[in-house]
C-alpha cells in the first residue's frame, strides 16, 4: 500500500472516518492488498522471533500484547454487531459478525491460555505456605 494512502487512511481512522466500499470487486482488491501487506510487513517477523524468543518468558510478553489487541479488536466488532441488531441490517451480515465474535473471543480465551503456559509455576515449600 503506497505510503500517502497508508497516511491518508491512517489520519481518516483516527477521527473515525472509514471509507465503504460499494461493490465486491472493489471489497476484494482491498482484501487482497490487506493480505499482501501483511505478509509482506511479517516476513522478518519469524526471524527475529526466533532469535528474539529464546524461552517462555519471552514470549509472554508477545502474546499478551497480541491478545489484548485481538481482545479490543473483538469487543469493538461486539459493538458493530449490536449495531447491525440494533438498526435491523440484513441477517446474514448479523450472523456472519456473530461468527467472527465468536471466533475472535475463542481465539483470545486460545491466547489466554498459551501465556499462562509461559509462567513458570513456583510452589511454595510446605513450611512457608501461609505466611506470605
Amino acid at each position: 500500500m503506497p505510503l500517502v494512502r497508508r497516511l491518508m487512511e491512517a489520519a481518516a481512522a483516527r477521527f473515525g472516518w472509514r471509507r465503504a466500499y460499494g461493490d465486491t470487486t472493489q471489497v476484494d482488491a482491498l482484501l487482497t492488498e490487506q493480505t499482501e501487506t501483511a505478509y509482506t510487513e511479517a516476513a522478518g517477523h519469524a526471524q527475529l522471533a526466533t532469535a528474539k524468543n529464546t524461552d517462555v518468558l519471552t514470549v509472554q510478553p508477545c502474546v499478551l500484547d497480541v491478545r489484548g489487541r485481538v481482545l479490543a479488536d473483538v469487543l469493538y466488532l461486539e459493538g458493530v454487531l449490536t449495531g447491525a441488531r440494533n438498526r435491523g441490517l440484513s441477517a446474514e451480515l448479523i450472523e456472519r459478525l456473530e461468527d467472527a465474535v465468536d471466533h475472535g473471543h475463542e481465539l483470545t480465551m486460545l491466547l489466554a491460555d498459551t501465556v499462562r503456559t509461559t509462567a513458570p509455576r513456583h510452589a511454595a515449600p510446605a513450611s512457608t505456605a501461609g505466611r506470605l
